[in-house]
């Protein structure tokens, strides 16, 4: 069981370091960045619940809508709600990285737990597989979704716009993701490709996110007497 437990956790902490080690700015308070960990390992079980009760009432008539549509759907918006509920507005959220990794220890916390109880019921074999797709997955959308909530609370213009671009982004690409999986029996084809590509595009976003932060941490010291 324990060694069921690291194996199911170890790629997270991975993937949370990668991304806190590139953090040039700030120390993050880890009391926050934990919380956000345990939401999103607390919402694993009301979306496990919600998706047990559709699939048992039969919902959905097609396959494809409840497996690849309503699973993504359901996941990116609770992941959203928690970082808009809890974190969003939150005196820690001091620059637009700070952004990436509130969303990449959500998305974290609910791929872990999701993680181990997928772990438990088909073994260690998958353990590999699930630290490479879904695992990584996870993390890369939120931290696609942290980037977009960073846009929202230090640009200029209507945030509102940019945290619509953090649910719908993140949904565009989970829905991608799964659709693959759906539909492509050689991952060859379909879901490395696209893995490949969702790493591009999420470290263009820590890249990018970078570069928000230090314009933002020059305008405040530039403002100090």
């Amino acid at each position: 069981m324990l060694i069921l437990l690291t194996v199911a956790i170890a790629p997270s902490l991975a993937l949370f370091s990668y991304f806190y080690l590139r953090d040039q700015f700030s120390d993050e308070p880890s009391k926050l960045l934990f919380q956000c960990f345990i939401y999103g390992a607390v919402l694993t079980f009301p979306i496990l619940f919600v998706q047990y009760v559709f699939d048992a009432e039969h919902v959905f008539s097609q396959p494809f809508s409840q497996v690849v549509l309503f699973s993504s759907i359901i996941e990116e918006f609770f992941k959203w709600l928690v970082l808009l509920i809890a974190i969003y507005r939150h005196i820690d959220f001091e620059d637009p990285y700070d952004g990436i990794l509130y969303g990449a220890s959500v998305s974290l916390g609910f791929a872990t737990v999701e993680n181990i109880l997928y772990l438990l019921e088909f073994g260690l074999q998958t353990a590999f597989i699930r630290a490479f797709l879904p695992v990584s997955s996870h993390a890369l959308f939120g931290v696609v979704m942290g980037y977009y909530f960073g846009r929202a609370k230090f640009t200029s213009g209507n945030p509102k716009k940019w945290l619509a671009w953090a649910l719908f982004t993140s949904m565009i690409l989970h829905i991608a993701y799964n659709s693959l999986l759906f539909f492509h029996t050689n991952w060859l084809y379909g879901v490395i490709p696209f893995m490949l590509f969702l790493w591009w595009f999420g470290l263009r976003k820590v890249k990018q996110a970078h570069l928000l932060s230090l314009s933002h941490y020059h305008d405040q010291n530039s403002v100090r007497p």
